[in-house]
């Protein structure tokens, strides 16, 4: 065989195999993204800070979302936080810890769609619309402040609450090691392929974060392989209004959230928060 016929073949060879991960890729995209698991990581889950009842929501097409809503024992209108979870996460493990990460605070932890208990198949735009419903049936209801409302998100979550945070007033947002677009990420990963033209779930945090007029403080991990600090940089530097930036020592990607540290430092910025907030409307 001439040396121009065996080039040929090998490029022929490496497009038929470029034109496959292509097309597993976007056959497969909702797969890599999300990962929903079915077990709780808590069997049954209960705040020591809180009186805490199994909830269910209907999202605006009907689909059934279910979790936990926490209420703080003391009476009267608290402040409150909706909180967004990782790609793997199952949200239960946040009632256990909602006592020290969010004292004195109405809390709503639902699963996405998918995951845990919750029905239909997750996606960038029904996981925002899920989002805002949270917000604004918390907003509803008598014992919640209406003018204190936070939203909290981790990993994947941080996607979601940048971009709730953008559509429905809230007065804090905390981003647990954020990034800057799943689809740089993925690019990243992805290198030789197409990937902006495929990519259905973008989850672009940078586009929204400029008019993110909310302050917003960032959590990293020590050391974190799925999110760069990179990416996070890069999300930082368009942040309208941050307020904080800090990496939490002995961390990563996965521990993060678990750690007494990483709940004392959400506690804190939450608590000032809505102290000030309070003040301000006096």
């Amino acid at each position: 065989m001439s040396n121009s016929r065996k080039m040929a073949t090998a490029a022929g060879v490496v497009g038929f195999m470029w034109a496959g991960m292509t097309a597993l890729l976007m056959a497969s995209q909702r797969k890599l993204l999300f990962n929903p698991p079915t077990q709780r990581e808590v069997d049954k889950p209960r705040s020591s800070g809180h009186r805490t009842r199994a909830i269910v929501l209907r999202a605006s097409d009907g689909t059934r979302l279910a979790g936990w809503l926490m209420t703080p024992r003391e009476p009267g209108p608290k402040p409150a936080v909706v909180y967004f979870g990782g790609r793997s996460e199952e949200v239960s493990w946040l009632v256990r810890d909602a006592g020290a990460l969010f004292p004195g605070m109405v809390v709503l932890a639902l699963n996405y769609r998918g995951y845990g208990d919750s029905h239909g198949v997750p996606g960038e735009v029904q996981m925002v619309e899920d989002g805002c419903m949270q917000l604004e049936w918390l907003r509803s209801r008598r014992n919640v402040d209406s003018s204190r409302l936070a939203v909290v998100g981790r990993s994947l979550g941080s996607g979601v609450a940048v971009q709730v945070a953008r559509q429905c007033p809230v007065q804090a947002t905390v981003l647990i090691t954020p990034y800057d677009s799943i689809l740089a990420l993925a690019q990243r990963r992805f290198r030789a392929l197409p990937i902006s033209m495929l990519l259905q779930h973008r989850f672009d945090s940078t586009a929204h974060a400029a008019l993110l007029a909310t302050p917003t403080y960032v959590l990293r991990a020590a050391s974190d392989d799925i999110v760069p600090h990179s990416h996070t940089d890069e999300l930082v530097n368009k942040l309208g209004c941050l307020h904080g930036d800090e990496i939490v020592p002995e961390s990563d990607h996965l521990n993060i959230p678990y750690l007494a540290s990483t709940q004392q430092k959400i506690a804190s910025f939450l608590c000032a928060q809505f102290t000030q907030n309070s003040r301000q409307l006096r």
